[in-house]
């Protein structure tokens, strides 16, 4: 009798103790110092920056590039140090079929040229494993810049939540236990050129969790946007939002976070909030700026889109959206009477490759076929990524703009991703309120060129691909 149900018995705590794991991961709190909300400061120096690929009226494709040229100016302005924190840092793409700017050794060469030029300078580069592909070897460029003695960092990311608990349960449970390994054997999805990764890499991979944020701090300034050093994504629309003044400790103590549960030393982030100007009780100004990180970027977009009445409007301009929460609140405001206009991503353009669309042609579809439906356009590709990320509304007199790395996803959104956004309120008449309603209102109108689609262009009903991105959102199987 005992032999008889030994098997199912093993068979049974085979499949539930990574299921427990699972519901351990999947609600474990996050790490100390992440999702992260700061106080709100005054503040008159605040602006918008933004990078615009589209064609012109004369058929040519033309680009305006501001990111990561302030990225150059902050490198080359700050004195005392420097605080980086990257996504995709590569130049992963298929060379065989492509050729893109190589912008991520440009950052790496600027870097470790103002290390060569002030040696005792601090410079922390805080990255992810992708750049790696978790492990496996070591690019070229990430070498140059630890060898000219900056510190990176790669995330720690197995202490983050797991987004996709159906896999990480698993993984957790037998296969991390493998670590990671330099042989290079299979195919490497990323760059099929090579080098060759593992499959740890792969199984790795599969958890599907990320630091996404991008920023810069120097002792004067901090950046904070949707933009990736990566070769393949040079080409791609993007915005920006540069602050001083208070707001810079918050972002060094966000970051520090990260430091401390990745292992690093952290000790020096004192060194550096002791050379930012002291924080003032009494600052004043004509702007609202408020840092946010990870799940407090979703409260307070829901906060903003609930507080919408007849008569308000909402701007929107993304790269993904799937979030039902937030889907959810857009048709309530269509509900009570606001405007809802979007600029959404086709999704239909990776690196030379061809997506389905998923999530934004699903959601959009829902949107368009509300009660009160939604005013959505498409951003016109020419193989680049309309890679933006932002919502505002305009409200009795003011502007409330919301943007930075977060994508409109429950994986951007609910505490599982690493994500950086910044708040920033707004009079109606001021300069930053005509910087981003004028950016918008140009892309929506096509005022000298287009640069976005009617809604019927592209508009797509399948009832497959609402199944496979509610899905998706739901369980997290998926890379958005």
């Amino acid at each position: 009798m005992k032999k008889r149900y030994l098997f199912p018995i093993i068979f049974a705590a085979i499949i539930l103790i990574p299921l427990v794991v699972s519901g351990v991961r999947y609600f474990m709190p996050v790490p100390s110092g992440v999702s992260y909300e700061s106080e709100e400061y005054k503040t008159d120096d605040v602006s918008f920056l933004y990078d615009l690929t589209y064609t012109d009226n004369k058929g040519t494709i033309t680009e305006e590039q501001e990111i990561f040229e302030e990225v150059y100016t902050m490198i080359d302005e700050a004195e005392e140090f420097l605080v980086i924190d990257m996504f995709l840092f590569n130049d992963d793409y298929n060379h065989d079929t492509l050729d893109f700017p190589p912008l991520s050794q440009n950052l790496a060469d600027k870097l470790t040229a103002k290390k060569e030029e002030n040696p005792e300078m601090d410079i922390i580069f805080i990255t992810d494993g992708i750049n790696t592909f978790y492990d496996t070897y070591m690019p070229q460029h990430i070498a140059e810049l630890k060898e000219a003695g900056i510190e990176v960092i790669f995330t720690d990311l197995s202490k983050l939540r797991d987004s996709n608990p159906l896999y990480s349960g698993y993984y957790r449970t037998y296969f991390q236990w493998l670590g990671s390994s330099e042989e290079q054997w299979l195919v490497n999805a990323l760059r099929p050129q090579g080098p060759e990764v593992n499959i740890r890499s792969y199984l790795s991979m599969l958890n599907f969790k990320a630091n996404h944020r991008k920023l810069i701090i120097n002792e004067k300034n901090g950046l904070v946007m949707s933009a990736n050093p990566h070769d393949a994504s040079v080409h791609h629309s993007n915005i920006a939002l540069k602050v001083s003044g208070d707001m810079l400790h918050d972002l060094l103590e966000s970051e520090r976070a990260v430091v401390n549960f990745s292992g690093g030393n952290t000790r020096v982030f004192s060194d550096f909030a002791d050379k930012l100007p002291k924080k003032t009780e009494d600052s004043e100004g004509q702007y609202t700026v408020k840092l946010i990180t990870e799940e407090k970027i979703k409260d307070n977009i829901l906060r903003m889109v609930n507080a919408s009445e007849e008569g308000d409007i909402l701007n929107i301009g993304l790269f993904y959206l799937s979030d039902r929460d937030v889907v959810e609140a857009f048709k309530a405001a269509l509900d009570r009477g606001a405007e809802l206009n979007m600029i959404l991503d086709i999704n239909q353009d990776a690196f030379g490759n061809e997506k389905n669309g998923v999530p934004n042609r699903p959601v959009a579809d829902e949107l368009t076929k509300h009660d009160t439906p939604a005013n959505i356009r498409w951003y016109k590709s020419s193989g680049e990524q309309y890679h933006s990320k932002f919502i505002m509304m305009e409200k009795d007199g003011e502007v409330i703009f919301n943007g930075g790395s977060a994508n409109f996803t429950r994986r951007n959104l609910a505490d599982y991703n690493l994500e950086t956004n910044m708040m920033v309120t707004a009079p109606a008449d001021s300069e930053f309120a005509g910087e981003v309603t004028g950016y918008f209102n140009r892309l929506w109108t096509n005022e000298g060129a287009e640069y976005t689609l009617d809604y019927e262009e592209e508009a797509e009903e399948s009832t497959l691909k609402t199944i496979l991105y509610r899905v998706q959102e739901f369980t997290g199987l998926s890379t958005f």
